[in-house]
Order: structure tokens, then sequence, then C-alpha cells
């Protein structure tokens, strides 16, 4: 039987159950009541911890509860950014009598997607394969052995509470269709990725003519008018654009280059960019990205500087550095921690209501800027009656400032200048607002791709201050969230309680492996080759050639999946490929080659024809089909020449270098030193060098003459 008539025989047996619809006396609780989620690290359980409903966290005791009850129980995953989970237990959570229907019939478990991954990977899979539509918060129903058989995303009070009636009455009288049903769902979240996805490893070398096949299949989707991909809602999508720079480097086709500038311009144009603070909200409810859903990503503004600090290295546009300088600036004014940990998001709301924080009044904007109010309202499309709901402004730009200051017959210097101390005005005023929900855990994936992006802006802008905040921060990480091989997801309140994940790992060896090429500290590549032998050992499976998404000592979940395709952060297993490949040409290590090409053999059959959904895995052949320049950079000047050629966009290099002329481990290293003590630059592909040169524009020419 298919999953989703599994699922419309499954809708009929809780339609059947109960044509009752209790919801009287639906009122909300007025008395403080305490739950186990109060001794929780994450801000998100913290936020229901006063709900009647006897929430528990994922673990031993509530699934035992379940077992020894004999109850099924409620899943509910979501986070603490997330509007729609605020709106849910406002309604439903909080409500008296439907929290006593929950804590009769049900053990109820609350999840914090971002701490739980795993938890999270498995359910939302379960209600996929149910013929539903994924999304925050979740809700899944499953048996006391944890096996789903129903489950949703929001649901208004009303028919959650039918719901809830529905199933506690399906679950004492048609229990063994529900068990059926569940044994269904849980023997088709337990099936291989291979048989799943229909992976063959392919035989043929890798091709780069097939780069041209992968941007065709993404071309279809161009939004050519507004930028980005398909229709509203709209996501920026970072790793997407990563790919189609990489592509534009290899093969100079001008419309991968025109879609990347149209994406970009109109993305840092538009409402989903805090036009005031800097910073990029989760994503655009339409398709022009003018308003967004005002949540602040950690993960979505450190890729994002990663992705216009390598657009400006190959556009030279200076817009994109303005962006990263206000981003960078706010992660560190707002999203900082005292001990150098980047925290993980800010609300969409504050005072109950979506980016009241965010949007202007015209009066009340009008009252900061003064006499500049007629300009900036002009150039952020500010109007009296306003652009949004109930009056509100949300500050978006239509054109570059070149075209707006002739528009406007300003001088671009001047109009410079009105821009900058407006944004300092509106700044000050909106901080005197009260703030959107911070969730200040701190989550080690998250960090590493700040640092990762930090690390980017350093090599494009050669701003020291990118570097020592990268510095910081992994010292943090170094001293707070690794034992040893060991790393921890989380970090909050002086405490890291949870096994890293496979995300962690991999990301976290990506930020070392960049560390160490900005540098030239080798201590960054121990760190990052002792962990990935660690991830071979403990996440590998052999059968398949991937890596599990948890630790072979991680608890057992009713399935161990691995995680393929690239989302809003790429697949865990599709950076592991690229760490591989990195550091197996850095380290001069052939295992790791071949794993790394074995890793990408198996998807590759399916890239061509889902390059959106695998772009990060896209990048990583784009690299497999051209030759890797490897610099080797020895002498007192091996910084400032590094500096140099960082500023320059060859995305698929590898940088060793030595500023004291001393001995390296490295293979690549060995034989090379500083001629007549003056810095030398080795420029080699594929183990072989061209004959040292000591200027950056003969190193440039020797790496151009090889493509």
């Amino acid at each position: 039987m298919k999953t989703l008539s599994i699922h419309i025989v499954l809708l009929l047996i809780l339609s059947c159950s109960s044509q009752e619809n209790n919801t009287k006396d639906m009122t909300s609780s007025e008395h403080k009541h305490t739950n186990r989620l109060i001794e929780s690290s994450s801000p998100y359980l913290l936020q229901h911890a006063h709900n009647p409903v006897d929430w528990y966290p994922w673990g031993k005791e509530a699934l035992e509860k379940a077992k020894n009850e004999d109850k099924p129980i409620i899943v509910s995953i979501g986070y603490a950014a997330c509007h729609w989970c605020h709106v849910m237990e406002r309604e439903s959570f909080e409500n008296d009598s439907i929290a006593s229907i929950m804590n009769e019939h049900f053990v109820c478990i609350k999840v914090d997607r971002e701490e739980r991954p795993d938890v999270d990977q498995v359910y939302m899979d379960a209600v996929q394969a149910m013929g539903l539509n994924g999304g925050w918060p979740l809700n899944v129903f499953i048996t006391p052995d944890q096996k789903p058989f129903y489950g949703g995303t929001y649901f208004p009070p009303e028919q959650w509470t039918q719901i809830l009636q529905s199933i506690a009455k399906a679950f004492k009288e048609n229990r063994e269709k529900l068990e059926k049903s569940a044994e269904k769902f849980t023997q088709t979240l337990s099936a291989s990725e291979i048989e799943k996805y229909g992976l063959t490893p392919t035989e043929n070398p890798f091709e780069k003519k097939l780069l041209d096949d992968m941007f065709t299949t993404m071309s279809q989707r161009f939004d050519k008018k507004n930028g980005g991909m398909g229709e509203a809602p709209k996501f920026p999508m970072p790793s997407n654009w990563t790919f189609l720079l990489r592509y534009y480097k290899a093969t100079k086709n001008e419309l991968a280059l025109q879609q990347i500038n149209k994406t970009l311009e109109n993305i840092g144009y538009g409402g989903i960019y805090d036009q005031v603070g800097g910073g990029f909200a989760r994503y655009s409810v339409d398709a022009e990205w003018f308003a967004p859903h005002f949540e602040k990503m950690l993960y979505d503004n450190a890729q994002l500087v990663s992705v216009y600090s390598e657009a400006y290295l190959l556009t030279k546009n200076p817009y994109y550095k303005t962006i990263v300088e206000e981003t960078i600036n706010w992660l560190q004014k707002e999203m900082m921690s005292d001990e150098n940990g980047f925290y993980s998001s800010l609300d969409a709301d504050s005072e109950g209501e979506e980016g009241k924080y965010y949007v202007w009044k015209y009066n009340d904007f009008e009252k900061v800027l003064g006499s500049d109010a007629p300009v900036m309202a002009a150039y952020y499309n500010v109007t009296t009656k306003g652009n949004w709901e109930h009056g509100n402004n949300i500050l978006h730009r239509d054109e570059s400032n070149a075209v707006f200051s002739e528009k406007e017959n300003i001088s671009q210097d001047d109009l410079a200048e009105i821009i900058l101390k407006s944004k300092s005005k509106l700044y000050k005023a909106r901080e005197k607002r009260v703030r959107p929900g911070l969730d200040d855990k701190i989550l080690l994936g998250w960090n590493a791709v700040m640092a990762k992006g930090l690390i980017d802006a350093y090599n494009a802008f050669s701003e020291k201050q990118y570097l020592e905040l990268a510095l910081k921060n992994i010292q943090f990480i170094e001293e707070n969230m690794r034992e040893g091989n060991n790393l921890f997801r989380n970090y909050k309140s002086g405490k890291a309680s949870i096994p890293a994940y496979l995300e962690d790992y991999a990301l976290y060896i990506d930020a070392l492996n960049a560390l160490y090429q900005s540098t030239f500290d080798e201590q960054y590549l121990e760190i990052a080759d002792q962990l990935l032998q660690y991830v071979i050992s403990n996440f590998y499976d052999q059968k398949e050639g991937l890596f599990f998404y948890t630790n072979n000592d991680s608890e057992d979940l009713i399935a161990r999946k691995k995680e393929i395709f690239d989302n809003v952060i790429p697949s865990s297993n599709s950076i592991m490929a690229i760490n591989l490949h990195v550091l197996g040409t850095i380290l001069d290590k052939k295992e790791y080659h071949d794993l790394s090409d074995k890793m990408l053999s198996q998807i590759a059959g399916i890239i061509t024809s889902n390059t959106g959904h695998l772009s990060n895995w896209a990048t990583l052949y784009s690299y497999k089909v051209q030759s890797t320049p490897e610099i080797v950079i020895i002498g007192e000047n091996a910084d400032e020449i590094r500096a140099s050629i960082t500023a320059h966009y060859i995305p698929n290099k590898v940088l060793l270098g030595n500023i004291e002329n001393t001995e390296s481990s490295l293979p690549l290293m060995d034989g090379k030193y500083a001629i007549d003590g003056k810095t030398t630059i080795y420029v080699c592909f594929n183990k072989t060098c061209k004959l040292p040169v000591f200027e950056v524009e003969d190193a440039l020419k020797l790496i151009k003459g090889n493509f």
C-alpha cells in the first residue's frame, strides 16, 4: 500500500472515531504551572515551561512513561524564532481545557529542532511520507514505541481539539489499524538512501560539460525579473549562488553572472534585508523580496556574508562590500555573546506582533529624520498611507544609489552622507522599542558557518577585525564545545550538553580548513584532520558509502538518517565530501580523495536533474572537473602575498604557507623554501609544480594558464 493511501485510511479512521467537538470552556490558563521543560537549556523549550500542558523534553523519562502507561505520544517540534509556533502555543498550549485533554490521553514531548535535528529529521520525513507538507510547528502523533501514525503542522485550536479527541478514541478502539499504519510509515523511514533515491555510483569520470546541464536545470527555475528561484515564498538559498559563482568562473557563462547579480542586488534592496540595522530575515513571503518573515537566523546571515564576499571578489561591486560590513556589524552588536559565541536567532515577533520592531509609520519616520525625511522616504519607499499592513512601512529600495541620486538631483556623496546619518538615527530610535526575543543558545555548526563567513570576508576585504572575530569564535568553540574528538551541539549558561551531529563536525572542519589557509597556523589542520578521522570511524556507512547524521553511539531512534539533499544549510554529506577533497589535497591523502570521489559518484547521477537541491554537491563537482591550484608561499612576506592572492576570485584553490621559513610536516611543503631570502611562491597542480616565482602577478599568470 502506498504511503498516501495509508494516510487516507488513517484519516477515515480518525474522522469516524468521533463526531464530537468539545471545544466549549476553552479558557486560557490563569495560573502559573511549571512543567519539566523548566530544566532545559533551549529557550524554545523554556518558552513552554509554564504551559498547563505537562510537557516533557525528548528523552528516556517521557518514552518510558508512554510505554508504562500505554499512551500515544505527541511530539511537538519547533524553534524559538518560529512565528506560528508562538501562535499555536498561545491558542492551544496555554489553554487549560486543551491542555487537560493532552495530559489525560497523551504523553506530550516538546522538541527544539535546532538542538535535536535528529528527531526533527525523522518525524519531518514521516509527515511528508503521509502526503503532507512539512513545516513548523511540526506536530506528530506516535505510538509508545515511537512509530508515527499521524501528523501535521499548525492546527487552529478547534481543529486541534477535535484531532486530540479523535486520536485518543481511535487509539483505544482502532489500535490495530493505527499500529499497521505506523508500521508502514516506519518501514518507509527506514529505507536505505540508495534504495529511496535510486543512487547508483557512476562509472564515468566526472565531466566538465555536465556543469552546463546543471546550470540548465537550475535556470529553468530562475526568476529573471526579481532574482532568486521560483515564486513566493522566496528563500535566499546561499548554496545555489555559491555554485553559480563557481560555474561562472569555470565557464564564463554571462547568463549565470546576470542571475547572480540580479539576485544579490534585489535581496539587498528588499525588505528581507534590514535596511537600518543590517542582516537578513529568513525569507520573503512574496516574490519581490519585499515583505520578510521577520525572524533572523544566524546560519542565513553567516552564509550570505560568504556569498556577498565571494561575489565582491568576482565583480568588485562596492554595494556587496557594504552588505557584508553592515551584516557583520549587526552580528557583532546583537548576536555575539560576551564569551565570543554567536547566538542562534532573533524572533519575528515583538509585543506579540510580527515585524513590529522593524516597520515604520510615516509620522515616526519623519519625526526621527526631520529635514532628511522626504529624501529618505523616497529612497526607502515610505508613504503616509504605508506600504504594508496597518499603515506601516517596510523599508526597501528599488534602485542603486547612482540611479536614485540622478533621479532626485542630488550628488552621490551627499546622498551617501544622508543615508549614513539617517541609518544611525533610525537605529537609535528603533533601539528604544521592545526588542524581538533572542534565542541565546549557541550551536556549534551554526557558529562554524559564521566563523567561515568571517574568514571569507577577511580574505575578500583584508579587514583584520574579521579574522580576529573568527579566531575568538574558534577559541570559544575549542574551550567550551570540544573535548578531544567529542564535539557538542549546544552551549548555554556555561554548559554544553548535547553530543554533536555530522552537521556540526562537517561545518567545523570546513571552518578549520579555511582558518588554516588564512593564517598558515598548522594547529587548525591538525584538529581538522583529527576530527575527520573520528567522523570516518564513527559516522561512515561502509555499505552505502555515505555518512549517517548521528554517531554510532548516539541514542537509537526508529530510523538512522543520512542527510543528502542541500537545503538552506547544505547537507552534512556534501560538506563532508568537500572537506575530504580539500584536506585530501592539503595533506596529500589519497584515501580522502578516493572517499570524496566515491561519495560524489553516488550522487552524480541525480545532480543534473535536481541541481537546485544538490547545489553544494554541484560545487564539489566543479572542483573535481577542474585543476586545483596548490599554492605554497614561503618567506617573511607570506601573509601579504596570501592577501594579494585571496583578493582574486580563485574558488577551487588551496593555500599553504610558512612565514618563518621553518620545517613543516605538510607533504606539499616538502623541499620548498624561500629562495635567496625572498618570499617565494610555488604554483602546483596535482603535486607537479611550475618554476617558483616571486611576484603575485606571475603566480596569477601560472594559475590562469592552467585553465
